[in-house]
């Protein structure tokens, strides 16, 4: 018996790179610090695709499962980064970029222009404020800033429905 609610309506699909329990204490710490309050839904991540088709659900799930059967990609926070009206830690890590590349060469013809464009890999702790806030807190970032070794965990699938992300299915790396 149905309960009267209609079914959901298919939403895109968000790609994200899952962090170590350290790293994501301390990048969602900075986050919540740093990122206006009213606009601050979600917790610190790596956005690998902003939009998917929920059509490739099914296949998407399929993939991320394989790319999870490896070992985590080595990966390390390597600089404070401009957003213009924000500020990340940039990521560099060429596994992750691997693994981008070859879901991105999968899914080439339903990509969006932003997903098709080039990526960097990255974790925004500051967005939608005054260039020259953001000026100063990325210059505040840089004095104390030491590169370091970053814990990529896993990989997530997230459906986006305007606010807050309803994660679809995650997956951990091997060791």
């Amino acid at each position: 018996m149905s309960d009267g609610a209609a079914p959901p309506i298919p939403a895109p699909i968000i790609v994200s790179a899952l962090f170590g329990d350290a790293d994501f204490a301390f990048l969602d710490a900075q986050r919540r610090a740093h990122f206006p309050p009213e606009r601050n839904v979600l917790s610190a991540h790596c956005t690998l695709f902003h939009h998917l088709p929920p059509s490739l659900g099914g296949e998407l799930h399929r993939r991320l499962a394989e790319e999870a059967r490896a070992p985590r990609p080595a990966a390390r926070l390597a600089g404070v980064m401009s957003l213009g009206r924000g500020v990340a830690y940039r990521i560099e890590s060429g596994e992750l970029a691997a693994i981008r590349a070859r879901l991105a060469e999968a899914f080439a013809g339903l990509l969006v222009p932003q997903d098709a464009a080039g990526w960097r890999a990255h974790v925004t702790i500051q967005n939608k404020v005054d260039p020259a806030e953001a000026r100063a807190l990325k210059a505040a970032l840089e004095r104390d800033f030491t590169p370091r070794p970053l814990v990529i965990a896993g990989l997530a699938a997230w459906d986006y429905r305007g606010g807050p992300w309803d994660l679809r299915v995650q997956f951990m790396f091997r060791g």
